[in-house]
Parts: structure tokens; C-alpha cells; sequence
């Protein structure tokens, strides 16, 4: 058995060797370490040269990683950040260079312009001031003296914007802002105050786009979301509106003016799309319900009754209530009268009640707004058509029915007024004679009104029982007088037998 002093004996007989390979192995690897930084900032350089930013990104993290003490590595990564325009990531690496190296002029200046660029004024002029205090090139001197004088003046701007908005005078604010975010491109302050401006101005495109950049400049802006979805909303674009505030509550669930706002345009955007997939399937009164229904829940925003009326014009003109199209189109175009779609709406409506030269007038107008709408030329072209129709012969006058009249309508008219109309109803040559034409009238109307293809041609303005109109065709034998009527019977289908004697 092995003794505790044997023991101790050799432990302290080796011990010298022991520590001296843990202190070789420490210094190699030490080495490697630092062979391997070297390496990775080289390469890093290599690769930043030839313009492979994402490359030598990878490197320089590497070379931070394996040196945290290494300012050059953080120096060279925030090159690579700037060049890859992520100021954001650029900015704690120069920081962190300052920190370990607080003589390092140049990446005080960098930092210095970066502060600069995003409204954080003191904090620029006092880097600028550290440069012009540390021996700096005569480059830098220049460019650091130039920063400071420019961030003076933004100081000044910034105070005579803040004095201007606040007395309400928002044109002379907006301007002075512009001058200030010449500069300071990212900053968020001035950008919210310049979108505040926009909106009392009325030039909501322009709030848009300096909320938008607000909303990316700042990473948790929800009052930017929230600004942005209440603007759609007042312009009638629900969906964006939708899309912006649910960025809000991404951000922060539990945001209360967010939360009370998507309630609202959800539901009116459920609306909406419920009401144009019942246009879509052509259920045009259900539509025109779901529609009145959108007035409902937001009867203060102008924009969403325009949007309602608008589509319940389309549907009435779809459903053929011409007479209520008409009314809801007018009612519309007094606020908006270059509406395309409405004039074209209206102008079908014009078209049912068969008030030609009125929907010719809507179809004229929509033309100058939306040239080359082949749905426009084509419905004007049909309207003069009809209108031309109208000063001759109009077989649904002659009938006596509507356009739109079922077969079934068109031939219990055409009996009645056959057996009104016949000639053997009357003695007088003239009356006799008069009746012969009607008589005529009467039966062409129903052979074309009850021929769908016949009809058709007719409602677009074409008359197949007129040789002109046919241009060439054959003529029809109603053409031939009233002769070739001699034994026909108008009434010999259906319950009906009357029987007339011709002489």
C-alpha cells in the first residue's frame, strides 16, 4: 500500500513540469488565437475591397469574437456596416472603438456624423469639439470644424420650429423642418413634427411617407403605426389602414388606441369584402344591404360613404333599378364628378330608363377621363345606337312593356293588343288601314322581342326587321305588308282560340 507521504513526495517532484506544459499549452494557444484574428482581419480587408460586404462581415464578427479588445476589429466592422447602410450597427461599434481607443480621431468623427444625421445634436458637437481638441489632419480639422458649425445652425432651426409649431403655424414649421432634414436625415423627432405639420396642412401623402420613415427609423414607434393606420382610415383605404395598426400591435399587444382602432376597421373591412363578394355572385340587393350597412358603422368618414354609395350605384344599375341607380350615382358625382365607374354606372341606369342622350352625355364625359376603357366605347357606342332606335321604331313601346320583360309579359301584351288592333275590328278604309300598319307593328314586335338572338341584336341598338340596319341581310317577310297575313293566327298558342274572318 502506497503511503500519503509517498504520495505528496512525488507530486512535489513533478509539479515544476506540470506547470511549465500548462503555461507552454496557454501561450500556443494564445498565439493560434491571435494567428487566427490576424487572419480573419485580413481577409476581412480583402474581401471589403473587392466589395463583398456580407463576406467580409463574417470575418471581421470572427475577429471581434476572437478579440474583444481588437478597436481595428470593431473599426473594420463598422465600415462594413456604414458601406452596407446599417448606421444603427455601425454606431455601438465606433462607440466601442472610442471606448478602448479614445485618441482614434477618426472613428470619433465617423460617429461624430452619424449623431449628426440622427438629431442627436449635443452628443455630435461634443465629438466634433473632442476632434478639434485631439491634434486631428488637417482634413480632419476641416471636416470636424464644418460639422459644428452646421450642427449650431441645426440647433437654431430646431429651436425656431419647435417656437413655430407651437404657435399653430404649421406652413412656416413644415419649412424649417426641411432645412433640419437636409441634415439630420434620420432623425425621428423632426420627421414626427414635419408628418404633424403635413396633417394639418391637409398633404396627407406627404405625412405617409414621414411616418413610414419615423415607423423604421425607430424600432418600437408604435404612435407611428398608429398615426398611419388612423390616416388610411380617413382616406377610405381600409386595408392599409388594417395593415398599419396591426404593425402597432405587434409591437405592443396590449396598445389601447391600436386595440380600439383594429376593432373598428376589422370590422368595417369584413364589411366591405362580404359586400363585394355578394356583387361577385350577383347578389345585388344583398350587396346593396351590406353596403348600408357600412354607412352604419362609419358614418363620419366621408371617404367609406362615397366608397358605399358608389358600389350600391353599381349594384342598383347590375340589378336593373334604374330609377334608384340614377339618384345614388348623382349623389355621388356631385362630390365626385369624374368618377369613372359611377359615370358608367349611371349611364347604363340612363340606358334602362331609356333616356339615351343622358347616357350618352355620362358616357362622353367618362371618356375624357379614361380613354382607351373599352367598356366606355363600347356602352357609348350602344347608347347612339339606341338613341338612333328610339326615332324610328321601338318594339317595347309598340308592346307597351319594359325592357325588361319576360317572354311571358311580351306575349300576353302582344295578344292583347293583336286582338285590339285587328283589322276585321274596323270598317272605315282609313281606320281599316291604319290598323293593317299596327296590326304589323304588333306582330314584328313580338317576333323580335320572343327570337333571343333577334332581341339581343335589338337591346344593342340594332333593328333586325330594318333592311338598313341589316346592312345587306335578307329582309324579313314581315316586310312584305300585311297580306301575308291573310289566315295567319296571332293567338293560336296557349289557352286562347280566336278565330278572325278575312275578306
Amino acid at each position: 500500500m502506497v503511503s500519503i507521504e509517498h504520495v505528496a513526495h512525488k507530486i512535489l517532484t513533478y509539479m515544476p513540469y506540470v506547470l511549465v506544459l500548462i503555461d507552454m499549452r496557454y501561450e500556443g494557444v494564445k498565439c493560434g488565437r491571435e494567428g487566427s484574428v490576424d487572419n480573419h482581419m485580413e481577409m476581412g480587408k480583402k474581401l471589403l475591397a473587392a466589395g463583398q460586404l456580407a463576406d467580409a462581415l463574417s470575418h471581421f464578427h470572427a475577429a471581434v469574437d476572437g478579440d474583444p479588445k481588437n478597436y481595428m476589429a470593431f473599426y473594420r466592422r463598422a465600415t462594413v456596416y456604414l458601406a452596407m447602410g446599417k448606421s444603427k450597427s455601425a454606431l455601438p461599434d465606433l462607440s466601442r472603438v472610442i471606448e478602448l481607443k479614445p485618441d482614434f480621431t477618426s472613428a470619433r468623427l465617423q460617429r461624430g456624423n452619424l449623431l449628426l444625421k440622427q438629431g442627436r445634436l449635443d452628443e455630435a458637437e461634443s465629438d466634433f469639439k473632442k476632434v478639434l481638441k485631439s491634434n486631428p489632419s488637417d482634413k480632419e480639422e476641416r471636416e470636424a470644424q464644418s460639422q459644428l458649425t452646421k450642427s449650431d445652425e441645426i440647433q437654431r432651426l430646431v429651436a425656431q420650429a419647435r417656437s413655430s409649431f407651437n404657435s399653430k403655424d404649421y406652413v412656416t414649421t413644415a419649412n424649417q423642418l426641411n432645412t433640419v432634414i437636409e441634415t439630420c436625415i434620420w432623425d425621428v423627432t423632426s420627421r414626427e413634427m414635419r408628418a404633424e405639420c403635413f396633417i394639418q396642412m391637409g398633404e396627407m401623402g406627404k405625412a405617409i411617407s414621414d411616418l413610414k420613415a419615423a415607423s423604421k427609423l425607430k424600432s418600437d414607434n408604435t404612435q407611428a403605426f398608429y398615426k398611419l393606420s388612423t390616416i388610411y382610415y380617413n382616406l377610405g383605404d381600409h386595408e392599409m389602414s388594417l395593415n398599419e395598426v396591426r404593425e402597432c400591435l405587434k409591437l405592443d399587444p396590449d396598445h389601447k388606441q391600436c386595440y380600439s382602432h383594429y376593432k373598428q376597421v376589422k370590422k368595417l373591412n369584413k364589411q366591405i369584402q362580404s359586400a363585394e363578394g355578394l356583387i361577385q355572385e350577383q347578389r345585388y340587393e344583398d350587396a346593396v344591404s351590406k353596403y348600408e350597412a357600412v354607412m352604419k358603422t362609419e358614418p363620419n368618414v366621408h371617404h367609406f360613404s362615397l366608397l358605399a354609395k358608389e358600389r350600391i350605384c353599381h349594384a342598383l344599375a347590375q340589378n336593373q333599378q334604374a330609377s334608384k341607380a340614377i339618384s345614388v350615382c348623382s349623389e355621388v358625382l356631385e362630390s365626385d364628378p369624374h368618377n369613372v365607374n359611377v359615370l358608367k354606372d349611371r349611364a347604363e341606369a340612363y340606358v334602362q330608363e331609356e333616356q339615351y342622350e343622358e347616357a350618352i352625355k355620362d358616357y362622353e364625359s367618362a371618356a375624357q377621363h379614361s380613354e382607351n376603357d373599352r367598356q366606355i366605347k363600347e356602352g357609348l357606342e350602344r347608347a347612339q345606337r339606341l338613341l338612333k332606335q328610339s326615332q324610328k321604331r321601338d318594339y317595347y313601346k309598340i308592346l307597351g312593356v319594359k325592357r325588361t320583360a319576360q317572354k311571358k309579359e311580351i306575349i300576353k301584351a302582344y295578344r292583347k293588343l293583336a286582338q285590339q288592333w285587328h283589322p276585321d275590328n274596323f270598317q272605315d278604309p282609313e281606320e281599316k288601314k291604319k290598323a293593317e300598319k299596327k296590326f304589323i307593328d304588333i306582330a314584328q314586335a313580338k317576333e323580335v322581342l320572343t327570337d333571343p338572338e333577334m332581341r339581343t341584336k335589338f337591346d344593342h341598338g340594332e333593328d333586325p326587321m330594318d333592311p338598313e340596319s341589316q346592312q345587306g341581310h335578307r329582309h324579313h317577310h314581315f316586310n312584305e305588308g300585311f297580306h301575308n297575313f291573310q289566315g295567319f293566327n296571332p293567338f293560336g298558342s296557349g289557352p286562347f282560340n280566336f278565330k278572325f274572318n278575312f275578306n
